[in-house]
């Protein structure tokens, strides 16, 4: 093949590269922007010019060969050099510009972040900023990410991880919850508590408490949930128990505003929840020697956001 024919498949060698991190092309043309039938016509242009099947279709899924694979596997470097060297080009740019992804838990979104996210657009006018709302820690690679605030207790080590902010986990009820059942002085009596549960794994679930200050036997309490409700939104279980349903555990990011209103109390603060909750915000991005300007500055503006805690931009009501 000559070189000219070769240059044009340099796209097509591309999108099967996207296509081998996604798994579908319905996946692969949405990360491309493109559609299906486009996605699918350079693979069929891709395989008559190589001479040999590089995917296996079937009706429910797909999988490389293994020429498809070998192609993937010693190009796959090339491109991510080629992306990390256009970053570098665009970072010699005076503005921060371009697409910025960012994904972010829903309920920290809704009640924090959003509300911090004028200010950044407004000084960095030319950053085009693309926010998804999932609770999933999903590869930021594959879903082409550039950033993910996530909050969770210690973040995976394949990324470049960074604490943005402190969080707690408060264990609250509505006033007239508790007038009704009573006010728990020690966690085993929420056993006979309605519990507001948030699911973290699969099998029994439960709560856990250390008395703060205290490493003394009995400092550790282990109880079993006794769901009345469960819901994978903080936001949902903050305002089940703001309705007076039961007790719940959640973040102080989305407990704070009821509890200064005076909707939620929260109880046995002499003990701190352990493990339904991270115990911080962590701001996490792919590996690479020097992030992106834009995600630079993102962070830069974030870490300056966040500095005062959650007070500063509490959800409005």
């Amino acid at each position: 093949m000559d070189a000219k024919n070769i240059d044009r498949l340099w796209p097509h060698i591309h999108w099967l590269t996207v296509l081998a991190q996604q798994g579908s092309y319905t996946s692969a043309a949405r990360r491309l922007s493109v559609s299906k039938a486009a996605m699918s016509q350079r693979m069929v242009e891709l395989e008559r010019a190589a001479g040999v099947a590089l995917i296996q279709r079937t009706t429910r899924s797909l999988r490389l060969t293994e020429a498809g694979q070998r192609l993937v596997d010693q190009t796959r470097d090339a491109y991510a050099c080629i992306a990390h060297s256009f970053a570098d080009v665009q970072d010699m740019a005076e503005v921060p510009s371009g697409l910025l992804r960012v994904t972010a838990p829903v309920a920290f979104s809704r009640q924090q972040l959003v509300a911090r996210l004028p200010e950044f657009m407004r000084r960095y006018p030319q950053i085009r900023l693309e926010l998804d709302m999932n609770d999933a820690l999903v590869s930021l690679a594959s879903e082409g990410f550039d950033l993910a605030l996530r909050h969770v207790e210690a973040p995976p080590d394949i990324y470049v991880a960074r604490a943005l902010c402190p969080t707690r986990t408060l264990l609250v009820a509505s006033p007239g919850y508790l007038a009704e059942r009573g006010t728990p002085t020690h966690p085993t009596q929420l056993e006979g508590h309605r519990h507001l549960h948030y699911p973290r794994q699969q099998g029994m679930a439960t709560w856990a408490f250390e008395r703060v200050g205290s490493r003394a036997p009995g400092a550790r309490v282990t109880l079993p949930v006794r769901a009345g409700f469960v819901a994978n939104n903080s936001e949902v279980l903050r305002d089940m128990a703001c309705a007076g349903v039961g007790v719940a555990l959640l973040p102080d990011f989305s407990a704070q505003r009821a509890v200064q209103l005076g909707e939620l109390v929260e109880i046995l603060p002499q003990w701190r929840p352990v493990g339904a909750f991270g115990r911080n915000i962590f701001a996490l991005r792919p590996y690479s020697a020097r992030a992106p300007r834009t995600v630079r500055a993102l962070l830069d503006y974030l870490f300056d956001a966040f500095a005062q805690g959650f007070e500063a931009h509490a959800e409005r009501p």
